[in-house]
């Protein structure tokens, strides 16, 4: 609803980062209609709306190019180390500051230190991505449905207690939990999963923006 407005506002992100920023702020906006996640997420949001695909051919070319992959190999392992102790509440993004245990300063700093970690890390992986077709490109057009669809698993793993196994608190439980969901996800993407679940998914979806736009 809010997308022609941010089309036309001169850099919008910076201004859509500091509305979530002070987002955090404000414990009293509640749950109706999710707006503490609404809010926090907005930068996303626009950066991807109005960034489109300018930049992306420079990712794939000197620098951008050579540090990505060790980047994203630090980043990983950054993770791990900082796991046990890392309040991972934070990444929900629906929840203030004072909601999550934290004093008030934290709620922009923390926003501003994810959103720009985000950034890095995703224009690290477009940098790692083949320019060419290559036998998992197919897999792209499914990473909606591994979005909508891993929350299933995830939850009936939380209400049957398996995570709550001793064995994941080692470093081979948490590897071994690494590779299962890296499967689970590369599997929700398949071309299979799309084409049985694309008549819930997709199709009622393409009907109400064909209504919207006449196109």
């Amino acid at each position: 609803m809010t997308a022609p407005a941010w089309r036309s506002v001169r850099r919008p992100a910076p201004w859509a980062l500091a509305i979530a920023a002070l987002a955090t702020l404000t414990p009293s906006l509640g749950d109706d209609l999710d707006l503490q996640r609404v809010l926090q997420f907005l930068p996303y949001f626009v950066l991807g709306l109005t960034l489109g695909e300018r930049g992306d051919a420079r990712l794939h070319d000197g620098l951008p190019r050579v540090v990505a992959a060790p980047l994203l190999m630090a980043a990983l392992a950054c993770a791990y180390w900082m796991a046990p102790d890392l309040g991972y509440a934070w990444f929900f993004h629906n929840d203030s500051a004072a909601g999550l245990g934290a004093p008030a300063w934290a709620g922009p700093w923390t926003t501003l230190a994810t959103f720009a970690c985000s950034l890095t890390l995703a224009a690290c992986f477009l940098a790692c991505v083949p320019r060419h077709r290559t036998w998992f490109t197919p897999l792209g057009a499914g990473t909606l449905y591994a979005y909508l669809l891993h929350g299933f698993v995830a939850q009936t793993a939380e209400h049957e207690g398996w995570y709550g196994g001793v064995w994941l608190r080692h470093p081979t439980g948490a590897a071994t939990l690494t590779l299962l969901a890296a499967a689970l996800t590369t599997a929700l993407c398949t071309p299979p999963v799309r084409h049985l679940c694309q008549a819930v998914l997709e199709k009622p979806l393409r009907r109400t923006l064909t209504q919207l736009t006449g196109r």
